[in-house]
């Protein structure tokens, strides 16, 4: 699509240039219409003879040798680069529309060009009806590489609808027992254990019977069944993955595409081009790999410091929650902060991800990558690092740091020196961390398609020379004129579904431990994603560029770091985070089932008495305004001797078991992993099989069967010229 440039300019001399050159290559240039002597600035370039690519055609055998019509187009390509001295783009129905130089910006245009995209109008019927088609996979509209995306997203969804059930399984034990809990009804009964305060503003004293609902609520969470639900979807993972590997290598099979090279064909387009074309070396340059490496560490330690910005944040607004004039934000100040920290928190995600496009984009640049696909595969690595930080630090932080770094009663660390670092919800640590995680999963999974949808929902009308409208002069013209009004593609249209899909994958995954419910939403925002997917890329968009594919990609090692990350984060929780380690020591070793003359009580009676420790009043540091009215006692969580609060045997009985746990567990589930690996062959025999049959077919094809020839006194095995040699 080009529009008129005045008569005489140097856009216009080029235009010109650029079709007098696609015609004589045998490519018809059509003029969308003519209205009172001035052309309308739509250009239609279609391919005239398709045939007539044999003759730029090397004679090559190669499985992924390009259809006539690409051939057509990059020769075309080739001379338009020539006349330009620059990369073109043009207006085609053939299977790949690119730039000479970088297949990444493939729709960035020539200045003659105002826009370029894969012509529908032969298929009218396809891009209307394809998103009813079951399982979506229009591979010859779309190209593989958007079916490959379907097809990893449809069998995502469809292992995790049975993580989900597991996840909705162990969510329901936890609702069964919640008023069960002999740790719950301690708390509920301990209306005379006296707490310390919250803040440091004539925050009151406070029972620990106060938090009996969010202790129920927490021992829904926090329960026997989370440890085996965290081992079940460290193995999940791995089943997954595995699983993919063998349907991908079904599917690519089917397309005859398993041993396809990418590198491959760019070199055979490129000889297609230019047959006297020389391959670009592979170079590595140390000192631009350690520029690469020092912004990237720069821009890490911004995003921690955004984490610690929240963190700040929170601080400062629990101190002022607690003044509140509202009785309710008073009393419930540590979970007001925590949801609106959490509100923030997503803020800041919506706006770094452009931030670190942007970022990652100049890095790029900056390695200078020989191919598009190196290029594709470092931006990724390094979007999903900083997108990484960007969703997760905050997380890390209350998930290992939160309430064991802010010192005790009477010696407190505190932000300037003034704002005292939060605590841990009076009933678990865990709890700051499924209220951060449930709201930071809804919004993302609401909020955010939602926007995404309504951005899209009215493509932007493109004005046409002077604002004058046009009628299309037939449904072919028609059809062009309505895709060209559709929202724009770039490159990046299908990375970012990719990469909304591996983050979600990652708060499923890393996670679960805290939030049981991960997997049940995944899986429901699944079931409406795919259609949301189709319908934007049907409906709502501009046809993207096909491209061949026979995998993901880096997408898959990125999963798979996603999957050793899930071990080690869901062992922290689970060790560090949650209360089942101190739970299960002192069962074994404080509890009153110890003796073994106490089996009529619970094994954990006592543990809530046991788990808090004691804070002489008079402690307190002077400028702190206590209430009037004060006791000579309160509890804390912690386990410190009452006289110089220096840590008690048991703190250190519970770290052992804690860090014992740890490598226990991480060990466990990585050996199950790998033996899951293992046990499950990345390709089905039957793929193995037809791979195996097509080779011995091609070597078949390839060489001129041995003849026995005999010969008085012997017998020789004569075979036949290969490549000008005689073999004998």
């Amino acid at each position: 699509v080009s529009d008129i440039h005045q008569m005489g300019s140097e856009k216009e001399i080029k235009r010109k240039k650029f079709l007098d050159e696609l015609s004589k290559k045998g490519f018809t240039i059509k003029v969308r219409g003519q209205r009172r002597g001035k052309l309308i600035p739509r250009y239609l370039v279609a391919p005239h003879s398709p045939g007539k690519a044999e003759l730029l055609l090397p004679l090559l055998s190669s499985r992924s040798l390009p259809s006539p019509s690409e051939a057509v187009l990059r020769a075309a390509l080739w001379c338009c680069s020539r006349v330009h001295n620059a990369p073109c783009c043009i207006l085609t129905q053939s299977l790949r529309a690119t730039c000479e130089e970088t297949w990444l910006f493939a729709l960035s245009c020539h200045p003659t060009c105002t826009a370029a995209m894969p012509g529908p109008c032969t298929v009218p019927s396809t891009r209307s009806e394809a998103y009813l088609t079951p399982g979506f996979l229009p591979r010859g509209y779309f190209g593989e590489k958007v079916a490959l995306y379907f097809a990893w997203l449809g069998w995502y969804t469809y292992l995790l609808g049975i993580a989900s059930v597991f996840g909705m399984l162990i969510f329901v034990i936890g609702i069964t027992v919640l008023s069960s809990s002999q740790l719950s009804k301690e708390i509920c009964k301990a209306n005379t254990t006296i707490m310390c305060p919250l803040c440091d503003q004539k925050c009151p004293f406070w029972l620990l019977s106060d938090t009996c609902t969010y202790a129920k609520i927490t021992h829904m969470i926090d329960n026997e069944g989370t440890v085996l639900f965290a081992m079940f979807m460290a193995i999940w993972a791995t089943v997954f993955l595995e699983l993919w590997k063998r349907q991908r290598a079904t599917v690519v099979t089917k397309w005859d595409l398993y041993e396809w090279d990418d590198d491959e064909e760019e070199l055979a387009m490129e000889l297609i081009n230019n047959p006297l074309h020389e391959p670009q070396q592979y170079q590595h340059s140390y000192f631009r790999s350690t520029i690469v490496i020092l912004l990237v560490l720069v821009m890490i330690a911004v995003l921690i410091g955004i984490a610690h910005a929240l963190v700040i944040y929170r601080v400062v607004a629990m101190a002022l929650f607690t003044q509140s004039s509202l009785e309710f934000i008073r009393e419930h100040a540590n979970t007001v902060a925590v949801v609106t920290g959490a509100v923030l928190h997503y803020l800041t995600i919506v706006i770094m991800t452009k931030v670190n496009r942007h970022v990652a984009l100049y890095l790029c640049d900056l390695e200078q990558p020989r191919t598009f696909s190196q290029r594709e595969n470092n931006f990724t690595v390094k979007i999903f690092t900083f997108q990484f930080f960007t969703n997760f630090s905050s997380l890390i932080y209350i998930a290992f740091f939160l309430g064991r770094i802010n010192g005790h009663p009477g010696n407190y660390v505190r932000v300037a020196g003034k704002w005292r670092l939060e605590e841990c919800h009076p009933s678990g640590c865990i709890t700051d961390l499924f209220i951060q995680m449930a709201t930071i999963t809804i919004l993302k999974q609401t909020l955010s398609n939602f926007v995404e949808y309504l951005q899209q929902k009215l493509p932007k009308k493109k004005n046409l020379i002077l604002g004058e409208e046009e009628e299309a002069e037939d449904p072919c013209k028609q059809w062009w004129l309505s895709n060209y009004q559709l929202n724009q593609v770039h490159t990046f249209s299908l990375f970012d579904e990719f990469l909304e899909m591996v983050i979600q994958y990652s708060f499923t995954t890393i996670f679960v431990a805290a939030f049981p419910l991960a997997p049940v939403l995944a899986f429901i925002n699944n079931l409406v994603e795919i259609r949301l997917d189709a319908i934007k890329m049907v409906h709502l968009r501009r046809r993207m560029v096909p491209r061949k594919a026979n995998d993901i990609g880096i997408w898959l090692q990125v999963l798979e770091a996603i999957g050793i990350l899930a071990v080690i984060g869901n062992g922290l929780v689970i060790a560090i985070t949650s209360d089942f380690i101190p739970i299960q020591v002192y069962k074994y070793t404080y509890g009153p089932c110890v003796a073994g003359n106490s089996s009529a009580l619970d094994c954990s009676a006592g543990y809530i008495n046991h788990s808090l420790s004691t804070f002489r009043i008079r402690d307190f540091e002077p400028h702190m305004r206590l209430p009037e009215q004060l006791p000579d006692f309160a509890r804390y969580r912690d386990y410190r001797n009452a006289g110089d609060y220096s840590y008690t045997v048991q703190f250190w009985h519970v770290f052992a078991a804690r860090l014992a746990f740890l490598i226990l567990f991480e060990h466990v589930a990585l050996c199950i992993k790998f033996i899951a690996a293992w046990y499950v062959p990345d390709v089905p025999q039957s793929v193995k099989n037809i791979i195996l049959d097509e080779k011995h077919t091609k070597l078949q094809k390839g060489l001129r069967w041995v003849i026995l020839e005999k010969v008085p006194g012997a017998t020789v095995l004569t075979g036949a010229t290969v490549s000008g040699r005689r073999k004998t």
